[in-house]
């Protein structure tokens, strides 16, 4: 496959999933990146924004397995990742895989469970295995997590760890669509009070995961300059010694940043990356892994402000 066959491909996702996801441009391409790059997602968005409709024609637009976890307070790590039951007939354990098994896996109300639950996700979202009773089993390369949270309730909630939040590729923050794109949303959902059913629409397998994976070698031939290296470097570098910031960014997020600018330059067509490839992506990638310090939070100051900064301070090559 070459870069004129992969934007034929994502382009066709993006259309389709367009036509029923509207005005959310934004996520639905970091959602493609994080395909491409094996990354997982986190959507913080109030109700109403799409963001499971959203989880749902992504899956099926790529012909991806889908499963979906509900977090609840009294939800517990086995009920995630399964468990081994004794069977009295063969007087043996089975393994009852939980609804981890899957391709794409949507983690709806991520916050809503304890830490103990959430970190059953850990080992599933670093390696694509989940160990149980000591035997490791492999959950594919088509693996991928898009979690949910809803930033307007805090009572029944509990905040991800940071070893939690740095396990996601990006943290994408959704906003209302604009006043077309809801009239639009009207016109094509306005029949019914329920969230549409995926089944019942007329959604096209646009890819396969043996594309994807070959979408995935030619992002690793994207040209990434050493100039360009040393941009993004500097970049999270400068996380760490901004006054605003209490904790910055680690050497991970150097190497996911780079390898997210290359599926990025892709979507648009490249096959190198610029540095507005770096500008689009330091916020969703950064925004969940820096820590403001005390004096930032009385000033007022938010992480996607301290990263506008840092993108001023920071200069990138021409």
């Amino acid at each position: 496959m070459d870069l004129d066959n992969v934007r034929l491909v994502t382009e066709r996702l993006r259309h389709q999933c367009g036509q029923v996801v509207v005005g959310q441009r934004d996520a639905l391409d970091l959602m493609l990146v994080g395909l491409m790059t094996e990354g997982h997602i986190l959507l913080e968005g109030p109700p109403g924004t799409a963001k499971t409709l959203m989880a749902q024609v992504f899956a099926r637009s790529v012909g991806l397995r889908f499963g979906r976890i509900q977090f609840t307070p009294d939800l517990m790590p086995g009920d995630v990742v399964g468990t081994n039951l004794f069977d009295f007939h063969t007087n043996k354990f089975n393994l009852v895989p939980g609804p981890v098994f899957t391709d794409l896996l949507l983690a709806d109300e991520i916050n809503r469970t304890p830490p103990k639950t959430q970190s059953a996700l850990l080992q599933a979202m670093g390696e694509r295995s989940v160990t149980i009773d000591g035997k490791t089993s492999d959950l594919g390369d088509g693996f991928m997590v898009i979690a949910t949270q809803n930033p307007l309730e805090q009572q029944g909630t509990y905040p991800l760890p940071e070893a939690q939040l740095d396990r996601f590729l990006f943290k994408h923050v959704l906003d209302y669509p604009d006043r077309a794109s809801e009239l639009r949303i009207v016109a094509l959902h306005g029949d019914r009070t329920t969230t549409p059913d995926v089944s019942e629409m007329d959604l096209a397998q646009v890819t396969t995961l043996e594309q994807v994976r070959q979408i995935r070698n030619v992002i690793r031939q994207v040209t990434l300059t050493e100039e360009i290296q040393a941009y993004i470097v500097d970049l999270i570098r400068a996380t760490r010694t901004n006054g605003h910031l209490q904790f910055g960014a680690s050497p991970r997020a150097a190497t996911m940043l780079s390898s997210a600018t290359r599926a990025y330059a892709v979507l648009c067509g490249r096959d190198f990356v610029i540095p507005d490839d770096v500008k689009f992506l330091a916020k969703p990638l950064l925004r969940h892994r820096i820590i403001l310090a005390a004096g930032a939070e009385i000033e007022g100051l938010s992480e996607d402000q301290i990263i506008e900064q840092l993108l001023e301070q920071v200069e990138a090559p021409r």
